[in-house]
């Protein structure tokens, strides 16, 4: 996994400019939990990658799923489990919060989702949940965003929603 996540890092400066691989590493192994969860993010199709934003002051490392699309596996899920319970017809199989939760990440927010695709166009075809603030959810709804024809879009739709072509995203702060 070491070799991995080293091999994107240096495939993609661009997502982390002021940050050393050295570092990066050495956080890893004071954090051993950590490759586990990133090894998870891997197995999913979440291609785990360091980025060094939002906040570039902390000497917190975050990983981010920057695969091209919302992984297959991560697909189809209503928003969180709350969502899920109140869906009567048809339910998912589950919800991208509690597999989140059940992987060690968070949903990425809006803020890391909009800075991502400021670098590296995500979700040209399919869509991802992101962290939607609890005044949304309640009232039913949540967030999800997209990129289409050059920007990035924010969107709502009800908590109990899934579709074949949304799914999310994860990061972990080590």
């Amino acid at each position: 996994m070491i070799e991995l996540l080293k091999r994107r890092f240096l495939e993609r400066p661009e997502l982390h400019p002021q940050t050393v691989w050295e570092d990066v590493e050495q956080r890893l192994s004071s954090h051993p939990e950590a490759l586990e969860i990133l090894a998870r993010m891997e197995e999913t199709g979440g291609e785990p990658t360091v980025v060094a934003f939002p906040d570039e002051t902390t000497d917190t490392v975050l990983f981010c799923d920057c695969a091209r699309e919302t992984p297959v596996g991560r697909r189809s899920l209503c928003y969180d489990d709350d969502a899920l319970r109140r869906r009567k017809r048809n339910p998912p199989a589950g919800s991208a919060q509690a597999q989140a939760e059940a992987m060690g990440v968070t949903l990425v927010d809006e803020a890391l989702y909009r800075r991502l695709q400021e670098l590296v166009e995500l979700d040209t075809k399919t869509s991802s949940w992101i962290q939607t603030s609890d005044d949304v959810r309640g009232l039913g709804g949540a967030l999800f965003c997209e990129r289409r024809y050059g920007k990035t879009f924010t969107f709502h739709n009800g908590a109990d929603s899934y579709y074949s072509s949304r799914g999310w995203r994860g990061v972990l702060r080590v």
